[in-house]
Formats: structure tokens, C-alpha cells, sequence
């Protein structure tokens, strides 16, 4: 008798409007290699909570900031945890899944971080600048943060945001691992147009510096990107820790990078659920 296929309950906002990127063509591409070995339901992050208990796994990708549905994604992690559902990623990550607490926690452990506070009386840690970055403890996808000077800081720091000198830094650059694993990297070599990405050949140093998180962080099921910037001193320092529903900009990639990618993605889910491919 063969052997029934697992189950999984892919969750996306086909319709989000990122800008510069396409959730939709990603999530095709991706639901296109993934159904050749499970069967393949997709839904919205609204409907996930209520539509999980019928599948092996529920594999979160492109769906959005959740401060657009906060109330409903507590409601699906509580859920979830308490019925011990199999979700990827795992939701014991400790960076963006669980706020930006992890830039303050990595700043205080002498990672290599853009320095930021929460406090006014931790202001003077920071490298002195004529600018300064804002941004809420709860923030995504750039929402609300603010570039401001000096002298606007103190009435802005309520416990409720984070600050970080602005660095003028060469280029962004990410890294994306599934699982443990490297995958590949992509940059952004034009400021002006910072969604623009080109394939990035990493040095040891730039994998040694991205692996540093990934061990830092508690996900041994899952994809995680690590975004960083080159900072004046020719240095990389974090800038996003991104482990809840990384956009994978694979349509920078070349097919068989791109190829590649939906195979190891493949074997990830199969060693997390314990079946073979």
C-alpha cells in the first residue's frame, strides 16, 4: 500500500503589496517544488489558526508583517504551542519573531551589532553622530522608523522604541541559510535603490560573521536571514535577524541557485517531520 504524503498547510498573503518584491511569484515558485513531494494546502495567516490540526506541519512563509494581525498571530502561536503543532519555522526563535528585544541583548553581549538602546540614560553608549536611527520594539518592514537628530531623541525614547546611531554604511548584504546550512547571499550595491539585489560571493569572514547568529539563535528547523550592513570600517555589522517569514528574493537567483534552494528546502522539511523524500 503506498504510503500517504505528509500534509502542509503553507501560509501566505498572496496579495501583500511589498514594495520592490513580488510574494506571490515566490510563493508560486516555492508551492510549485514543494508539491512534488507533500500535499500542499495554502491559506492566509488570518485562517492558519483554524485550518492547522488537519495537516502534519504548517510552513509559514511570505505572510507579511504581523503587526497587520497581531491579535490573530498570539492566537495562532498560543495554539499552536499548546497543541504542539509542527510549525516552520520553529517559533522558539529568539530574533525578529520575537521582536527586536535581540538587538539589545546581542549589543549588550559585545556582538557584532549596530549599538542600540532603549533608554535615554544608555544614550551616551552609542557612537556620537550627527544622526540617528528610531524604531518601535515591534516594528517590520521599515514601519515607522525614523532617521532624526540629537536633539530629538530624548523626547522620543519612551520605552517603547529603540535607537541606533545611522550608519553610513557601504552596502546592505544578506545570508540565507535553511536550516544550518548556507544557501547563498545577495546584496544591494546601488543605495538608491536598496531592492535591487545581485548575487554576493561571501568571504569565510562574511560566513563566519553570518554564522554567529545562526548559532546564536534557537531554530534548528527553518529559514533564516541574516541582513547586514558594511559599515565605514569595512567591518559587517547585523542589522535584522529575520527568523519568522524571510522574503527570499529568489528571483535575484540564477535557476539552478534557485533550484538548489527549493531542494534543500524540500530535505528540511522532510528531516523535520521525519519522513524521506
Amino acid at each position: 500500500m503506498t504510503r500517504a504524503r505528509p500534509r502542509i498547510l503553507y501560509v501566505t498573503d498572496l496579495a501583500y503589496p511589498a514594495r520592490g518584491r513580488r510574494y506571490g511569484d515566490e510563493d508560486t515558485f516555492l508551492t510549485s517544488r514543494l508539491r512534488e513531494d507533500f500535499d500542499l494546502a495554502l491559506c492566509h495567516p488570518l485562517d492558519a489558526a483554524a485550518l492547522m490540526g488537519a495537516f502534519e506541519a504548517v510552513v509559514v512563509r511570505n505572510s507579511g508583517p504581523v503587526l497587520a494581525y497581531q491579535e490573530a498571530y498570539e492566537d495562532f502561536r498560543e495554539r499552536a504551542i499548546g497543541s504542539g503543532a509542527r510549525v516552520y519555522n520553529q517559533l522558539s526563535g529568539k530574533g525578529d519573531m520575537a521582536g527586536k528585544q535581540y538587538l539589545l541583548d546581542l549589543t549588550a553581549a559585545h556582538y557584532p551589532v549596530i549599538p542600540t538602546v532603549d533608554r535615554t540614560e544608555d544614550l551616551h553608549r552609542l557612537p556620537e553622530t550627527d544622526r540617528y536611527v528610531v524604531k518601535p520594539r515591534l516594528g517590520a518592514d521599515s514601519i515607522g522608523l525614523r532617521i532624526v537628530s540629537a536633539d530629538q531623541l530624548c523626547d522620543l525614547v519612551d520605552g517603547d522604541v529603540l535607537v541606533q546611531p545611522c550608519v553610513d554604511f557601504a552596502y546592505e548584504v544578506s545570508f540565507y541559510f535553511v536550516d544550518h546550512d548556507f544557501q547563498y547571499a545577495l546584496y544591494a550595491p546601488h543605495l538608491d535603490r536598496r531592492w535591487q539585489l545581485e548575487p554576493y560571493d561571501p568571504t569565510d569572514d562574511d560566513l563566519a560573521f553570518a554564522r554567529r547568529f545562526i548559532d546564536w539563535n534557537t531554530v534548528d528547523h527553518g529559514i533564516q536571514r541574516v541582513d547586514a550592513c558594511r559599515a565605514p570600517g569595512g567591518e559587517l555589522l547585523l542589522v535584522e535577524l529575520e527568523d519568522l517569514n524571510p522574503y527570499l528574493s529568489l528571483d535575484a537567483l540564477a535557476h539552478p541557485a534557485r533550484d538548489a534552494f527549493a531542494s534543500a528546502m524540500k530535505t528540511s522539511l522532510h528531516r523535520f517531520l521525519g519522513t524521506q523524500a
